[in-house]
């Protein structure tokens, strides 16, 4: 589904990722975890064509999009939930996932509409509050929001970027049941996250990314019992014998 190759990306002259690597296989959720400043949130913007790529390659489906705009991105099937949700907060819920939706509504009404019925069943309460302005939501329903204007595109591979920021255990919970959803939808899913313990959870392979560079990758088990993410990701509790 997609191959990151060699991948060097950055801001100005800083250089934030270093010849990343990576590869996330069809139906698979995939999960990235590193502490602030890791790179991360780097890494989803410049596969999704927000920032230039300044080495290396990024394959989609067997198609290089490198070089490729941020909109024919999503058209080829790949979609962004960006970190602190970023709904438009003086549209409805609806108007929301109508933007979202935009390249199924060129395929005709009825595809549009199929998929925002999938939508509104998937997260109810934006069918409960779908003429709602959007910034009248709690964090958790706009980060319920986010997630359904990616899936309005109808992606191949949704990428989340730290999801269960600044919610109470219970939305997060629910978050990432939705996120296992996805998947039996047919989604596949790189996720990034801090909550390094439920996404791995969730997962079945994960990487840990460490200013800039790739430290480590496995299946998401062996992660789990990995000392080393034990101590710096999950906990010193975890870690003791």
């Amino acid at each position: 589904m997609l191959k990151v190759r060699n991948l060097e990306s950055g801001y100005g002259k800083l250089r934030v990722l270093k010849r990343i690597s990576l590869h996330v296989n069809p139906g698979e959720i995939v999960t990235l975890i590193g502490a602030n400043g890791a790179g991360k949130t780097t890494l989803l913007a410049t596969i999704s064509g927000l920032i230039p790529a300044r080495a290396g390659e990024i394959i989609l489906r067997d198609r290089e999009i490198t070089r490729v705009k941020a909109e024919k991105i999503v058209e080829l099937g790949c979609s962004l939930v960006p970190e602190g949700r970023q709904v438009f907060a003086t549209m409805t819920v609806r108007e929301n996932l109508v933007l979202g939706g935009y390249i199924q509504h060129k395929k005709g009404n009825r595809e549009f509409l199929r998929e925002l019925d999938y939508i509104y069943e998937l997260f109810p309460v934006l069918a409960e509050r779908q003429n709602q302005l959007a910034g009248t939501l709690s964090g958790g329903e706009q980060q319920m929001l986010a997630m359904g204007r990616a899936l309005m595109a109808k992606p191949a591979l949704i990428m989340l970027d730290e999801p269960s920021t600044g919610l109470a255990p219970l939305i997060v919970k629910n978050i990432f049941a939705i996120i296992s959803k996805m998947r039996e939808a047919g989604n596949t899913v790189l996720l990034i996250e801090q909550n390094a313990k439920a996404a791995l959870k969730i997962a079945d392979r994960g990487y840990v990314l460490e200013t800039g560079k790739i430290i480590l990758e496995g299946p998401a088990e062996a992660l789990l019992a990995n000392r080393d993410v034990q101590r710096a990701y999950l906990g010193r509790d975890l870690a003791r014998p």
